[in-house]
Formats: C-alpha cells, structure tokens, sequence
C-alpha cells in the first residue's frame, strides 16, 4: 500500500470535522467534485469505507473515526516538527521553558544557574502560561520543554524528569470555620466552593474556574472560593489567607517534560542540571518516583529511557 500524503489526510480531515463535503471543501478553498474524488481515492487506496454518504452530509465510520483521530495527531505532529525546525535554523539559539507563574517549586533559579554554568548552555526564555496551554505549547513545538504537575497535566507522548514531590495545602480565607486546624482531610471540605482548575474540570469542586494562583488567592481572601495546591505555594500566599495541610490529598509530582525521541544537547543539558538540582534536594527530591503514564528520564547520570534528550 502506497504511504498516504499529508495533503490526503488534511482533505479528509477537514470533511470529518464538517461533516460536509461541501463545506469542507469551502473552508479548504478548493472546488467540490475534487474533494469528493480526493476522499474516494483514499477509501479505495485504503480499502475501507470511511464516510457514509447521505441527504444532509456525511457520517464517519468506525473506520472513519479512527483515522479521523490519527490524522489530527499526524498533522499536528507535521506542524510542530516544522516549527521545530525552523527554530533549529534561527541564528541566536535559545531554549524556550514553558510553566506557569508559581509553578516551579522554587527549583528554578538553581536549575538555570546549574545549567549557565555548564558548557552546552544557550540563553532560557520563559514562556509563562496557565493550565493545558504549557502542554499544548509543548507538543505543537513553540516551546523546547515545560514544567508540569502530575496528575492534573496530560503526559502521553512526553518524556520527563521527575523533580520534585509536593504534598497538598488548603488555601482558605482568614476566619474560615477550619482557618484553626492544623490538619484537614478532603471531606472537611466538601460542602466548601473549591475551586476549578480552568481545562481540568475533572480536578476540583463546584468553585468559580480559575487560571493561576494569583486569581485563586484573591478569590480566597474575599471569601468567594478554597483551593488545594501544592505545598511550594506558600510563598505566593498574601494576607487573608491560611494554609492548612491536607493530609489525604494525592501529591502532586513537578517534572520537566519534553517531546519523545527529542535528541537537542542544549536540552539534555537543561534536563540534566534540573536532575542534579532535584537530587540536591532530597527528601523532597522525585528522581526515583514512579508516575503513572509516563516515560521518566535519568538525565542527571548520563543515560535515559525512551528516548530522552540524554541520550543525544
């Protein structure tokens, strides 16, 4: 079977996404009847059917849908190895992190000081972003890396260096009916407006959505919402607020994460001096943690898994 083309598969993904031949062919700028014979081509190329042809449009197959979902990845995955590559072609290298503000567990400056001192080092550009943007950012190849929080990001097709396991805090309004506890558990607050982490709907209450830490606090203090967050966001706590541990809440694991199969020194470098950093820090250190769905890399003593840019 001959290799299907990207253009093959952005026709047919514009018709799975339109459901509509014709308004497909609209948005893609392109007349109708080749649309048509472009996607007919690709059923008998393919031998399946994958569009269900009727009065108002069309309908996906499950053969249809399956190479509907591929399509979106290996066009996206196209996308961001162009990006990629034209940033690899720029005259003033640099290497773009992407995290969100607090979200560092005040490993950073180590890490970047550890990394200038070494000899692979390029200039760091931060790139500050909320939520699933840092992980979308990252696979669609405007940033080189990103730090992110097990479990609340999505890791598929990521390596990453565990750095740091954090447990969990409550943020509460100063005079709240459990500012006084020294512990909590989860329970304590169920009937409390906890907050929703924008793009992570499955990891909070019935609070207002929020977008960082800075909007959560303030919704603390005036009393209109609680938080759980990690243990290293103490520091950005203003008055009015109360930390308080949660003792049964899941911890949460920082990591370093890059695209699969990455092979750029400059990154390896980055990785491994944020190793080195984490390991530094122990107990709270996460190098020999075990997450979940994930490749963890070993950048810190030289070899790696999976692909990571250690092995570079």
């Amino acid at each position: 079977m001959n290799r299907v083309e990207t253009r093959e598969l952005a026709y047919f993904l514009a018709v799975a996404q339109e459901s509509h031949i014709g308004r497909a062919a609209e948005r893609l700028g392109i007349a109708q009847p080749p649309l048509s014979r472009a996607v007919r081509a690709l059923e008998r190329r393919l031998g399946v059917e994958l569009l269900v042809r009727h009065a108002g449009g069309v309908r996906l197959t499950p053969a249809g849908e399956v190479l509907a979902r591929e399509a979106a990845e290996v066009l996206a995955a196209a996308d961001a190895a162009v990006r990629r590559t034209r940033r690899a072609a720029e005259q003033r290298a640099r290497l773009l992190v992407a995290l969100k503000p607090g979200g560092d567990g005040e490993l950073l400056p180590e890490i970047l000081a550890h990394y200038q001192a070494g000899g692979a080092a390029v200039p760091v550009e931060l790139v500050f972003c909320d939520g699933a943007e840092r992980v979308a950012r990252l696979r669609d190849g405007t940033v080189d890396a990103a730090l992110l929080h097990h479990p609340y990001d999505d890791l598929t097709d990521l390596d990453v260096e565990p750095l740091l396991v954090e447990a969990s805090m409550a943020l509460l309004p100063a005079g709240h009916r459990l500012a006084d506890r020294q512990r909590l558990l989860l329970a304590d607050l169920a009937e409390e407006p906890l907050a929703r982490w924008r793009g992570l709907p499955e990891y909070g209450g019935t609070g207002p959505e929020v977008h960082g830490i800075t909007q959560l606090t303030q919704l603390v203090a005036l009393g209109q919402a609680v938080g759980v967050v990690p243990e290293s966001v103490r520091q950005h706590v203003p008055g009015g607020v109360v930390c308080v541990p949660v003792d049964d809440a899941r911890p949460i694991t920082l990591l370093l994460a890059w695209p699969q199969r990455s092979t750029s020194p400059t990154l390896a470098a980055f990785a491994a001096a944020a190793a080195t950093v984490a390991a530094s820090r122990l107990p709270g250190s996460a190098t020999d943690v075990s997450v979940p769905s994930m490749t963890a890399g070993s950048a810190a003593t030289g070899h790696a898994r999976n692909g990571s840019p250690a092995s570079a």
